[in-house]
């Protein structure tokens, strides 16, 4: 590269990163008018916790359904909120939401406008009986796809992304049922919006996101919501013949149309994740490896 080039673009980036202006580059700013009559006025919830609050939105600009997450945790300054925003904005992956918008309401109410939920969350094609069910092959393409999103966030993400949650309600399917993580980003410490060092509990993280991991894995075999039923199915991975109560515990819905070694090797994933809530015995990239070379999503 040329020298003035390479000068040039270096000081280009410290400018961008060091601005503290209140203006977010290359991510459009939605009004908060638009964005509360696009969720029926934040009526149509799709999950809700103590750190964020997720809206189905339709918006009158001819797209799909989005989601529209509430994020806080930051202070009443919007600086950190905005790199947040700018962070998330470069984010590109298959398996992970693409940040469309983001807005700033009442009370210093922080949204963030993520495209592409047409069909839902996850959640609602294992529980509503209304809702078309999974085959096998979109199961398996639904654990590699979650799978693949985590490795891309610890690893090629820069900074990596501190915050990760795993839940069948916050995963959502597109069009094509593709899998699409939708709770990610920078922590805040205290509630203060200061970020974390990603090196500063990645072990801690890595325990609890591969525990998650498990635990919709579980989901996707069983058909059954880890929060209705979530100590039961550990429970059950756990025994020491679980193996002999397969037939018993898989999702109906799925009938006989499954392939066996292909289910217990994904079980076998599963049990390990459920260990690994105290102490893990591999990363999330060994994780990923491991499904791939288990389960060959190319022969479908």
């Amino acid at each position: 590269m040329d020298p003035f080039i390479h000068k040039l673009r270096r000081h280009l980036l410290a400018w961008f990163h060091r601005s503290r202006s209140g203006a977010v580059f290359f991510v459009r700013r939605i009004s908060y008018k638009d964005v509360r009559r696009a969720t029926d006025g934040f009526h149509r919830v799709l999950y809700s916790n103590s750190e964020v609050s997720a809206y189905a939105a339709k918006f009158g600009d001819g797209g799909g359904a989005c989601l529209v997450r509430e994020v806080k945790g930051f202070d009443e300054g919007n600086d950190d909120f905005y790199r947040h925003v700018q962070f998330l904005g470069r984010l590109r992956h298959r398996h992970l939401l693409s940040l469309r918008g983001f807005s700033v309401g009442r009370n210093h109410k922080r949204l963030l406008i993520f495209d592409n939920i047409e069909n839902g969350s996850l959640k609602d094609h294992l529980n509503d009986p209304l809702k078309t069910p999974l085959d096998w092959r979109t199961r398996l393409q639904i654990a590699n796809g979650v799978v693949a999103a985590l490795e891309y966030l610890f690893l090629f993400s820069d900074p990596p992304v501190c915050h990760v949650s795993i839940t069948s309600s916050n995963i959502m399917l597109d069009e094509n049922f593709t899998a699409k993580l939708s709770d990610f980003g920078l922590l805040t410490s205290g509630g203060n919006s200061v970020m974390v060092p990603y090196s500063e509990d990645l072990k801690q993280k890595s325990c609890k996101i591969i525990f998650q991991l498990g635990v919709l894995i579980l989901e996707l075999v069983t058909g059954q919501s880890s929060e209705m039923e979530g100590s039961d199915l550990i429970e059950w991975i756990q025994e020491s013949r679980f193996y002999n109560s397969i037939d018993k515990m898989i999702d109906p819905d799925l009938g006989n149309n499954y392939d066996c070694t292909e289910l217990k090797s994904l079980l076998a994933v599963a049990k390990l994740c459920i260990k690994s809530w105290d102490k893990p015995s591999f990363t999330i990239p060994q994780l990923f490896r491991h499904l791939q070379k288990k389960i060959d999503i190319s022969n479908y």
